[in-house]
């Protein structure tokens, strides 16, 4: 015949529940800590990757890439040129194909200016009968030299960072020509023409003016 237990004492009972009362609260506060800490580490490491960014930031920012051959580009000419942009991931596609335009100033004398415009960054186009550049978005020109000639930019194109390496003409070619880059302490093409425009600009919107015939009040005529 089975023996039963006898009942657990009052004090047994007490004990059995306040253990499980600190489990329970054990596994909550577990349970609340690691939530805490995700959220934590979620909202930290943008913050930690922005402030380390320039520290940290890729190789590929700082890399030289070949446009093509110096015998490829000729005195007076300016030539569009595509080359594969070295700050790239798998996924791009053919978005790393990244256009620019190569101009021959003289023998092995080059500028290599951004297809962007200085406005708001459209592509511009080159028009050898003109010999202009010209923005299809908000109607931008520059000077064959880059300069600007009309239109809202307050600025001629931004122009990459070029040398000779073993006969090949090669750019900087890691981020894009901005004012938030080296660029912003390059000297402005066409910065020097800027007040001569606005003058030449002014004078030939002004009219002349005269007085009426037989009075001395002024009139716009």
């Amino acid at each position: 015949m089975d023996e039963k237990l006898p009942p657990p004492s009052p004090e047994e009972q007490e004990q059995r529940l306040e253990a499980e009362r600190v489990s329970r609260r054990t596994f909550l506060m577990n349970v609340g800590i690691a939530l805490n800490a995700i959220v934590g580490v979620a909202i930290a490491t943008p913050v930690v990757v922005y402030l380390l960014g320039p520290v940290l930031r890729r190789k590929e920012y700082r890399h030289w890439v070949a446009i093509g051959d110096v015998t490829e580009f000729h005195p007076g000419e300016t030539k569009l040129v595509v080359f594969r942009n070295p700050f790239k991931d798998t996924w791009d596609g053919a978005t790393d194909n990244v256009p620019a335009y190569v101009r021959c100033t003289g023998p092995s004398q080059f500028v290599v200016f951004a297809i962007n415009c200085a406005h708001l960054g459209c592509p511009v186009r080159w028009f050898s009968e003109s010999q202009l550049f010209m923005c299809p978005c908000h109607g931008g020109v520059y000077y064959a030299d880059g300069s600007r000639a009309s239109g809202p930019p307050e600025r001629g194109l931004f122009t990459y960072d070029a040398k000779i390496q073993n006969g090949q003409l090669m750019i900087d070619a890691g981020q894009m020509p901005t004012l938030g880059n080296r660029a912003s302490a390059a000297p402005c093409p066409g910065a020097k023409n800027d007040t001569e425009d606005a003058a030449n600009s002014l004078a030939d919107k002004l009219v002349r003016i005269a007085p009426w015939p037989g009075t001395n009040k002024p009139t716009i005529g």
